[in-house]
C-alpha cells in the first residue's frame, strides 16, 4: 500500500512509496482504510524534531476512513463502520481517566512506542500512534470513534484534532465568558478553532493575532472582531482594553517567545491559555514576582482539556446545528501524492487545513 515516509528526523520532505506494509493486526485491534486526513502543525513538529517521534515514520494523526476488519474482542465496531481517528484514546482505568480527565490518559502515548508500518523487513512507527498519511492503518479499537453517516470523511478528519483542539481549549479550558474580551496569537486551524469557540461562547471582542495576512482576513471571516500583524498588538490592546490587557489570550503557536507575548497581554487576574505544542527545551521565563502579583492564570489546554468524545459529539452537534464552520477550514486539497506541496503550505501559512484525500 501507498503511505508517506520519513526516513529521518530533520528532512523537509516525504517519501511516497508503494511497498509499505500496515502491521500489528489481532485482538482488541481495528484496520482501516484511511479516506481523508489533514495535515496540522504537530506533523511538521515531529518531521523537523520539535515533538520527539522514533524514525523513519508515517506523519498524520488526523484522519478518518472505514473499518475493513475488526480484531477478536472488538464489538463495538464493525467492517464498513465510518470512524474518525482519536490518537488519544482514553484507557478508563489509570487515575487521569477514574478523576475524569481522560484527555491526560497516557495509553495513546505508549501507542507511539509500538511500530505500525513496515517497510523492507524494517519497522516504521505511526506519528502519535497512528500515522494517517497512508492508505491503511492498524490501530487499537479506542483509536476508531464512530461517526454518523452524514459526516463527510473530511469533516470528521478536522475533529480529529484541530478543530477538537481550538473549540475546546475555549469551550473546556477557558470556559470564556460572555462580553469578555479576547485575542488568539496563531490563526492557521487550531487557532480559528478557538476564534469559533470564543464566539459561541459570546465574547464581545476577538482580536486575531497572525503574520499572515491570509490567515487574517479568514478570521474575521470566522467570528473574529478584528485581525491584526503580531506588531499591531499592542495597539490593538491599548484600542479594546484601554492598554489593561484582554481578559483571555490564547497562544496557538507552541513557542516560548510568543506565550511571553500572550502573557504580557494578558490583564490581571486575566486567562492566559496555551494551546501550542512546543519543544521541550524552550522555556518560558516567569519572575516570582509577577505571578505572584498579577494572579494571572496560565492553562495549558491538552486536546481541548475534556473527555475526547464527547467533544466529538458536540462538535458535530454544533456543525449540524450551523453554530460553527468547519469546510471553510479546509482551504486546499490534495491526492496523498502532493503531500509536499500540501506541507508547503502549512510551512507558508497559505493554508487553514489542507486535506489529503487518499
Amino acid at each position: 500500500m501507498r503511505a508517506a515516509v520519513q526516513h529521518e528526523t530533520g528532512q523537509d520532505k516525504l517519501d511516497v512509496l508503494d511497498d509499505v506494509e500496515a502491521v500489528g493486526f489481532g485482538p482488541g485491534r481495528v484496520r482501516i482504510r484511511v479516506r481523508a486526513t489533514g495535515l496540522c502543525h504537530s506533523d511538521l513538529s515531529a518531521m523537523s524534531g520539535v515533538l520527539p517521534q522514533p524514525a523513519p515514520f508515517v506523519p498524520g494523526h488526523e484522519g478518518a476512513g472505514e473499518v475493513t476488519e475488526v480484531g477478536e474482542g472488538v464489538t463495538h465496531l464493525k467492517p464498513g463502520d465510518r470512524v474518525v481517528v482519536c490518537w488519544l484514546p482514553a484507557c478508563g482505568a489509570c487515575p487521569a481517566c477514574k478523576r475524569g480527565q481522560t484527555e491526560l490518559c497516557l495509553a495513546g502515548f505508549m501507542n507511539a512506542g509500538t511500530p505500525n508500518f513496515r517497510r523492507s523487513g524494517q519497522d516504521v512507527f505511526g506519528f502519535a500512534g497512528t500515522g494517517t498519511f497512508a492508505e491503511e492503518v492498524v490501530v487499537d479499537a479506542g483509536c476508531a470513534v464512530p461517526i454518523p453517516d452524514d459526516v463527510p470523511f473530511d469533516i470528521a478528519a478536522l475533529i480529529g484534532c484541530g478543530v477538537t483542539t481550538g473549540l475546546g481549549a475555549a469551550l473546556n479550558t477557558a470556559d470564556v465568558e460572555a462580553g469578555s474580551s479576547v485575542a488568539v496569537i496563531g490563526c492557521g486551524g487550531v487557532g480559528i478553532s478557538a476564534i469559533q469557540g470564543a464566539r459561541l461562547k459570546g465574547a464581545a471582542e476577538i482580536v486575531a493575532v497572525d503574520p499572515v495576512a491570509s490567515r487574517r482576513e479568514a478570521a474575521l471571516r470566522f467570528g473574529a472582531t478584528r485581525a491584526v500583524a503580531p506588531d499591531a498588538l499592542a495597539d490593538a490592546k491599548q484600542s479594546v482594553t484601554a492598554g489593561e490587557g484582554f481578559d483571555y489570550v490564547f497562544e496557538v503557536v507552541g513557542r516560548s517567545a510568543t506565550a511571553r507575548t500572550a502573557y504580557e497581554n494578558t490583564r490581571r487576574g486575566g486567562t492566559l491559555v496555551v494551546v501550542g505544542a512546543g519543544a521541550m527545551d524552550d522555556f518560558l521565563q516567569l519572575n516570582m514576582f509577577e505571578l505572584f502579583f498579577d494572579e494571572k492564570r496560565i492553562l495549558p489546554s491538552m486536546y481541548g482539556g475534556g473527555d475526547v468524545l464527547r467533544s466529538y459529539e458536540r462538535t458535530i452537534a454544533l456543525w449540524r446545528a450551523g453554530r460553527i464552520d468547519l469546510e471553510g477550514l479546509i482551504t486546499h486539497r490534495v491526492p496523498l501524492s502532493g503531500i509536499n506541496e500540501a506541507l508547503d503550505q502549512m510551512r507558508t501559512g497559505t493554508a487553514l487545513r489542507t486535506c489529503i484525500e487518499i
